[in-house]
């Protein structure tokens, strides 16, 4: 009686916590040893995370009806956003995708990774499912718009995120195979147009993963270090704070996209299968609370939203290990930063509201 009183009152799904608690514990262990013992970046981490928790617990306050309801606002903010950024973003690492407001400094891509699959879920949350070929066409380009108002910026990992975010919305609304089937086909018989569209950096990227020994000191050097250092991990790992890879700096990129390489030399194989245990906790307790949706708008959300934190675990542990190419995609909840924590921890509030709105109106 005293959980349902603590989840009707806050909205807080005790499983969901505990499992985002857990992972955010295991990725302020292994930044401690990948930073190199660094503790104002452990306290700035640890800040980070907080904010994001604050946030969540505030945005899963919000009732599912009252999100379907700004929807279209929350988009065409996006839109507008993505926008500017192309207009007057600032620019960093060759890149222009950031907007400064004086008094915040933010990615407005990542507003997408949330708009998108909100829009989408209340486009076909009040119609008849599946959805026919009208309806298909209009949600393809409400996918295809910020997808390439974002990859022009250029941001392959995060458009490779929102359009896997709209996707997923699609493929639970029950979109046939043949249509699926169909896209895959267009897509692969337009790689060639898609190639000559990419930037010389990214066709790099993936000439180094077909061949990365090409160019062992240059472009392959992150994932050759990157396969060293799992490799060296073995069945039990080198042990927390022993990682010779990260240690003598001979991974670049350790505290962010390839923290990942980091985690299997320290705690080896057993330790990477407990990681996947602790984020197959989280997406399982996802797609219950998406199954077990109120109505269709919660259930294609929920869905949504937890595909795409399937994408963001996939696509990261897939570049380091060397089987897809880099693209700039963090661990969720384990690599430094803040912004794509801020965006998963609000995603993760809206899957609360879902559920804990779900039980307050059904009592």
């Amino acid at each position: 009686m005293e959980d349902r009183s603590f989840s009707h009152r806050l909205h807080i799904d005790v499983p969901l916590l505990f499992g985002l608690f857990l992972l955010c514990s295991i990725g302020l262990l292994v930044l401690y040893s990948a930073s190199g013992q660094d503790m104002a970046l452990i306290y700035r981490q640890a800040t980070r995370m907080g904010l994001a928790l604050l946030l969540m617990l505030m945005i899963a306050q919000i009732s599912p009806a009252r999100l379907a309801r700004m929807s279209v606002w929350i988009y065409l903010l996006g839109i507008i956003l993505l926008a500017l950024v192309l207009i007057t973003g600032e620019i960093g690492k060759g890149a222009q995708r950031w907007l400064n407001l004086g008094f915040v400094r933010f990615q407005p891509s990542e507003l997408m990774k949330l708009a998108l699959p909100i829009l989408l879920a209340w486009f076909f949350a009040d119609r008849h499912l599946p959805p026919g070929l009208v309806r298909i066409f209009y949600a393809t380009v409400l996918i295809v718009i910020p997808v390439l108002l974002i990859a022009r910026q250029p941001d392959l990992g995060t458009s490779l995120l929102v359009a896997a975010a709209g996707l997923s919305i699609l493929f639970v609304a029950g979109v046939s195979w043949r249509l699926i089937i169909g896209f895959g086909l267009s897509a692969a018989l337009s790689t060639p147009v898609l190639w000559f569209l990419m930037h010389d950096y990214q066709k790099q990227r993936v000439l180094t993963l077909l061949d990365p020994e090409k160019d062992p000191l240059g472009s392959g050097y992150h994932i050759i270090q990157s396969k060293i250092a799992i490799g060296s991990g073995g069945l039990y790992g080198k042990g927390w704070l022993n990682g010779t890879q990260s240690h003598l700096e001979f991974l670049p990129e350790r505290s962010t996209d390839f923290i990942f390489a980091v985690f299997c030399e320290e705690f080896g194989l057993m330790g990477v299968l407990l990681l996947i245990c602790v984020y197959m906790f989280i997406i399982v307790r996802g797609l219950y609370i998406s199954l077990n949706a109120q109505n269709t708008f919660g259930r294609l959300l929920g869905s949504g939203l937890t595909f795409t934190f399937f994408v963001y675990v996939f696509v990261n542990m897939g570049m380091v290990i060397g089987q897809l190419p880099v693209v700039g995609i963090p661990l969720p909840l384990i690599s430094h930063g803040g912004t794509s924590m801020v965006t998963l921890m609000l995603a993760f509030g809206i899957m609360m509201a879902i559920h804990t709105h779900r039980r307050l109106l059904s009592d």
